[in-house]
């Protein structure tokens, strides 16, 4: 078992690089990076979106700005490597392409995109499907990435590799549920005693007591500027 962060580092050492953060929720990420000396911008859809990382960035060290992936408010060529972690699917089914477009957009020559999806297995899967049921998203972000070319990328790397989540219970799973997307909430009540019975069954005991862990398998492609394409 790994974590992303540690997939990330192996795959695309970031130290002194300027890294874009596309949908960096609480900013967990950003803060990560920034402390192994890369200078990162997050990107979220909206201030209320972005709160939870500025307050949880005590250092200062990340930088936040209010954007959509497929209209990223950054310069031509002025990113080494643009992250996707986890975030594609979450672009509207029809902006995912543009998303890549605008990614390679922002890219300096030589940059890469670092695009990391869960795919549509595992045990955390299962349960988060109680909740969203994303195998239709999570296909057409994999579409999208096979046809990186139309937005000027070529896929040069793949890998999968699995990550554990854990959750104290199912309060904790909510919150993190809610934190990616509040509109989740509804949903969640109306099933929260499916949502409870699965997250015992589907979950492995963890250290603590209450603790449940699970698996969510991630495959990840590193995207590079096609030298024909334009960054325009």
């Amino acid at each position: 078992m790994t974590t992303d962060e540690a997939v990330l580092e192996r795959v695309l050492p970031l130290a002194g690089k300027d890294v874009l953060d596309v949908g960096c929720g609480s900013g967990r990420l950003v803060r990560e990076l920034c402390a192994r000396s890369a200078r990162v911008v997050g990107i979220e859809v909206s201030e209320e979106q972005l709160a939870l990382a500025r307050e949880r960035d005590r250092s200062g060290s990340g930088r936040y700005l209010v954007g959509r992936a497929e209209e990223l408010p950054i310069a031509n060529a002025s990113i080494d490597v643009v992250v996707f972690m986890r975030s594609l699917h979450h672009v509207a089914v029809e902006q995912m392409t543009a998303a890549l477009r605008e990614a390679r957009r922002v890219l300096r020559e030589g940059g890469s995109v670092y695009v990391a999806e869960p795919l549509a297995e595992g045990s955390f899967f299962d349960l988060v499907s109680l909740v969203e049921d994303e195998r239709s998203v999570r296909a057409a972000a994999q579409d999208a990435i096979g046809r990186a070319a139309e937005a000027g990328l070529r896929r040069t790397t793949t890998r999968e590799y699995a990550v554990e989540g854990r959750y104290a219970g199912v309060e904790a799973f909510r919150t993190h549920m809610l934190s990616v997307a509040p509109d989740r909430a509804e949903t969640f009540t109306a099933r929260e005693t499916e949502i409870t019975l699965a997250f015992a069954r589907l979950g492995e005991p963890g250290t603590a007591p209450g603790e449940r862990r699970f698996v969510q398998a991630i495959r990840v492609d590193v995207l590079k500027a096609d030298a024909d394409s334009s960054k325009t």
